[in-house]
């Protein structure tokens, strides 16, 4: 056979294992200290146990922790196409918790939410969003509020509402850590573990 055809033979098997190589699905967590893994040991926080939780069950995917501790939504369209340039084809976003902890006006954060899921949308990329619930220092009527940005923007965007990041978890003193805010590593797993049906679901 001619050496060039060998060269082109060679190249095209590289290129088809490549592609094969990036046909594992990219799972993106979009968030804030509560996806990060604030006070966790490496590989701990919720999007690392995910991963290992899909290739228990058989599905190859990989999950890209993009959690920064004290991000507002804001904070988290701010840097969205870096974010993006890890290629998703889900993406679970989590913000709105530190929006709800310092009073910020909820339209802000629901302005900035809905930014995010219509870049997510013209990009194709599908998305579970994941609900949060404000304290009740800053009364009733703000945490009703607060509480109704999550599926109204799931609804809005036909993205996969998960009602609550934290379900299971807050309040729980044997899942968190003592600042009794952020999920100790048993806390992280039980958040693994309500996402996993949903992710599953979403990727099939």
């Amino acid at each position: 056979m001619h050496a060039v055809a060998i060269v082109c033979l060679i190249s095209s098997a590289v290129l088809a294992t490549a592609g094969m190589a990036r046909a594992e699905p990219v799972v993106l967590a979009l968030g804030d200290s509560l996806t990060a893994g604030y006070g966790l040991p490496a590989g701990a926080a919720y999007p690392e146990v995910l991963e290992r939780l899909l290739d228990e069950a058989g599905v190859a995917a990989k999950v890209v922790n993009a959690g920064v501790s004290g991000d507002t939504a804001a904070d988290g369209l701010a840097r969205l196409d870096w974010a993006l340039g890890a290629g998703p084809e889900l993406a679970i976003v989590a913000l709105g918790a530190n929006d709800g902890l310092r009073g910020m006006p909820v339209a802000d954060m629901e302005k900035s939410l809905t930014a995010i899921l219509e870049r997510l949308k013209e990009r194709g990329v599908k998305v579970i969003l994941a609900g949060m619930v404000a304290p009740g220092n800053w009364g009733g009527g703000y945490a009703r509020e607060f509480a109704a940005v999550f599926p109204r923007l799931a609804d809005t965007y036909g993205a996969t509402l998960y009602p609550f990041l934290l379900e299971g978890v807050a309040g729980d003193r044997s899942l968190n850590l003592p600042d009794g805010v952020h999920p100790n590593a048993a806390g992280a797993r039980r958040i693994a573990e309500g996402l996993l049906p949903v992710v599953m679901g979403a990727l099939r």
